[in-house]
């Protein structure tokens, strides 16, 4: 379906499309000007706001741990760019938090229907929607929020963590990593497609069963 067609939540592993936007650090283009680089693109009910002022603090705050990951972080709502700056600079005077990240300016909610982020219930104001998109522009996560209920920051650079560590070692990510009930920090190895690698797997990996097998990350 075609970008200019497609109306709704996109679905996992389709392409960002892409976007010209105004933000709070000048004209972006979304994913293009990130190439290479993993995007975390978060959306907000509006600006002023106390729910989504706790959660600016929250991923400011962590800045330089997703920088770490090599991603990028970019704010988003429907309200007008002034209106972005002004309430930064609230939040830097009040709170003595610096948002080091680009606020996209979406007044006209194109940005905001492209991604499925306005709910027909609730007016005119984006859910707290969480996309991460990675180096290929391609969407590999999205989390929803309502408005009611703000977003757990650490948990959005913990799935970051692990989506990049199971891309590199192929592996899967138990829940909760790196934290899990019952097999800890471990991951898990994702499970033999053929009889013959079962029976392999049932001597050769640490788990409960063929199916179930697991190991240290490698170094």
């Amino acid at each position: 379906m075609s970008e200019e067609r497609r109306v709704g939540i996109p679905l996992l592993g389709e392409e960002m499309p892409n976007i010209e936007v105004q933000t709070t650090h000048g004209m972006k283009n979304i994913p293009g000007d990130y190439k290479g680089k993993w995007i975390v693109l978060f959306s907000h009910p509006g600006d002023f706001t106390p729910v989504c002022t706790t959660e600016f603090v929250a991923f400011a705050k962590r800045a330089d741990e997703f920088k770490k990951l090599n991603a990028e972080l970019i704010g988003h709502s429907i309200d007008q760019v002034f209106s972005h700056i002004k309430w930064v600079d609230w939040i830097k005077d009040n709170l003595n938090v610096e948002i080091p990240f680009p606020v996209i300016a979406d007044d006209m909610g194109r940005v905001a229907m492209k991604l499925g982020m306005i709910h027909p219930g609730k007016g005119t104001n984006t859910v707290r929607a969480v996309f991460l998109i990675d180096p290929e522009g391609k969407i590999r996560l999205m989390i929803y929020y309502p408005q009611e209920i703000g977003r757990q920051v650490d948990e959005v650079l913990r799935a970051l963590k692990a989506l990049q560590i199971s891309d590199s070692q192929k592996v899967a990510m138990p829940e909760n990593w790196p934290n899990n009930e019952i097999i800890g920090d471990k991951v898990i190895i994702p499970p033999p497609k053929d009889v013959v690698t079962a029976r392999a797997r049932e001597k050769e990996a640490e788990g409960y069963d063929w199916w179930f097998k697991f190991k240290k990350l490698d170094n």
